[in-house]
C-alpha cells in the first residue's frame, strides 16, 4: 500500500496543491480500507466509495482508493459534508467515515507551532490517529449498492423525449419508459427556441 505522502502527491497534481480537505478524503479511504481489509488502489468493483461532497476531499478519496466515476465505483450525492461511505461489494459491509467534532480543535493540539488554523489542519489531519480523527458508523444502504453501480450494456429509450438511457437509470410510468428529466425530475427548463412547423414549406 502507498504512503499518505504519495497520495497526497497524486492529489495535489490534480488540485494544483494540498490542503486538508484532501487529507482527510486521502486518510478516509486508506482507514476504510484498513476496517474493510481491502489493499488499495483497487482496480475492480470491490470497493465502492459514496462521497456526500464534491471537491477538495473527492480528490483524496481518488488518489487513495483508486476508485473513480468512470469506473462506477465512486458516486458523489452531495450533502453538503466531508464524508463518505465505503461499501464492500462482495460482503455488502458498509461504513460511513466523516471527521469527529473535535478534529478543529485537535488540529491546533497536534500542530501548536502552525502558522494560522488552516496550516494545523494541513499538517495535523496528516498525523492524528484515524480513530481519533474520524467518527465511524456502521450503516446500511437504502438502496442496494447493485443499484448503484448497475450494469454494463442496459439501454431503454425515452418514449417522450426519444433520448437513449443507460445503465438502467430509465423509469417506468404508467406503461411508459421514461428518462428522468420526462418523469419531472430534471434538474433544467428547457429553454430553447421554438422550430417553426415543419409543414411550412418556402415558395421560390
Amino acid at each position: 500500500m502507498r504512503s499518505l505522502q504519495e497520495i497526497l502527491h497524486e492529489s495535489s497534481l490534480r488540485h494544483r496543491h494540498v490542503c486538508p480537505r484532501q487529507v482527510l478524503g486521502a486518510r478516509m479511504g486508506l482507514f476504510a480500507a484498513e476496517l474493510l481489509n481491502l489493499n488499495l488502489p483497487r482496480a475492480d468493483k470491490r470497493l465502492l466509495v459514496i462521497s456526500e461532497t464534491d471537491g477538495c476531499t473527492v480528490d483524496g478519496l481518488i488518489a487513495a482508493t483508486g476508485c473513480h466515476v468512470g469506473g462506477r465505483t465512486l458516486h458523489i450525492l452531495d450533502f453538503g459534508k466531508v464524508a463518505a461511505t465505503f461499501v464492500d461489494t462482495c460482503t455488502g459491509t458498509s461504513l460511513r467515515l466523516a471527521p469527529a467534532p473535535s478534529a478543529r480543535t485537535l488540529a491546533l493540539d497536534y500542530a501548536p507551532n502552525a502558522r494560522n488554523r488552516w496550516e494545523a489542519m494541513l499538517h495535523a489531519y496528516q498525523i492524528i490517529p484515524a480513530k481519533e480523527l474520524f467518527s465511524l458508523q456502521q450503516v446500511q444502504l437504502t438502496s442496494t449498492f447493485v443499484k448503484f453501480i448497475s450494469g454494463p450494456n442496459k439501454k431503454a429509450l425515452c418514449k417522450i423525449c426519444k433520448e437513449e438511457i443507460i445503465n438502467g437509470r430509465e423509469l417506468i410510468r404508467d406503461g411508459l419508459t421514461l428518462c428522468q428529466s420526462c418523469a419531472g425530475n430534471s434538474y433544467y427548463a428547457d429553454t430553447s427556441p421554438r422550430k417553426l412547423p415543419t409543414e411550412i414549406s418556402l415558395k421560390f
